[in-house]
């Protein structure tokens, strides 16, 4: 197979003491096992699907915590060829996304050769100089030996073609969980040495969090998502039993703000004498008190982030 390196186990290193933490995302065509592998990585289910693929601004998927390191898994809008200007926005969040995380994870199902839809995203993150790029061959538990050879073969030719410098090429299974740890093992190096950025056992134990906050956005933009396409973020702030309830009647206090872009923006989402805002709550917490099963308060508050899309420093405060 010539000078190509693929990854089957983890050569023994001396340990290392330093710590790194930083930002990974899965890029690849629908159905290429992401979410899938998302789970698996975190160890429990966290990609929420949502039927509704352009409304995902890159939430937080899941935490990897590690002794070493702490990988962080965003999402990032699919990228398609643009046929509206909103279309050319969202792959453009997708660029500065994948230009602003620490790796790129690209992943190929091992059961479907190379297709225009897998060379075009490539083409994409051949552009994108700086970050480092992992072609993760998914799915190789359908298919044998020497079909997974052939697909390592065209994933390092590919590379070779676009001028991508693959930092691994990494065959790994999801659902029969094989070499998952491996690939983890893999990203750790390429995340910038630093502390943990999320307390253990943030947004892993607990993917409500995650989920909250989507289904409050989810219904933030219902109505007015052609004023405010991708201008929403919300962010659940704490999520609080409330004391003093007898065991049979609990409460659970939700506070969240919905951040937007511009204080003109603030009275589309609020509505006249506050009635939007208010019919938001009552459609998010029916969702919410479903989803967690258990009554809830929901305290929405609604504040302005100057121009969060296009600021990194805020991008980073509001989790992104």
């Amino acid at each position: 197979m010539g000078a190509m390196s693929v990854r089957t186990q983890s050569s023994e290193e001396p340990a290392e003491t330093v710590h790194r933490a930083g930002f990974a995302c899965f890029v690849g065509r629908p159905n290429a096992g992401k979410s899938t592998l998302t789970n698996a990585l975190v160890g429990q289910k966290v990609a929420i699907t949502s039927n509704r693929p352009q409304t995902t601004r890159h939430t937080v998927r899941g935490i990897v915590h590690r002794e070493d390191a702490q990988l962080i898994l965003v999402d990032t809008p699919g990228l398609h060829k643009p046929r509206t200007l909103l279309g050319e926005r969202l792959n453009d969040v997708v660029r500065t996304t994948w230009a602003e995380v620490d790796v790129i994870g690209f992943c190929l199902p091992a059961n479907e050769k190379l297709g225009p839809g897998d060379r075009f995203i490539a083409k994409e993150l051949a552009g994108i100089r700086k970050t480092p790029k992992v072609a993760i061959v998914t799915k190789t538990d359908l298919v044998d030996s020497k079909t997974l050879a052939e697909q390592l073969i065209a994933i390092d030719q590919l590379g070779k073609e676009l001028g991508i410098a693959w930092a691994e090429i990494v065959p790994v299974s999801a659902t029969a969980n094989q070499q998952v740890d491996l690939l983890a093992d893999l990203l750790t190096p390429l995340l910038p040495e630093g502390p943990a950025l999320y307390p253990e056992g943030d947004l892993t134990d607990e993917p409500e969090q995650v989920m909250v906050a989507e289904l409050i956005r989810e219904a933030a933009l219902e109505g007015v998502r052609d004023e405010l396409p991708h201008s929403i973020a919300v962010v659940v702030e704490e999520m609080l039993p409330r004391e003093d309830r007898p065991a049979d009647k609990p409460l659970l206090d939700i506070h969240a703000n919905v951040y937007i872009e511009r204080p003109s923006q603030k009275g589309i989402i609020i509505g006249p004498k506050g009635k939007r805002l208010k019919d938001v709550g009552i459609k998010s917490r029916t969702q919410i008190e479903a989803l967690l099963g258990t009554p809830v308060f929901l305290d929405l508050h609604v504040k302005v982030a100057k121009d969060w899309q296009r600021d990194p420093k805020q991008l980073r405060r509001l989790g992104f």
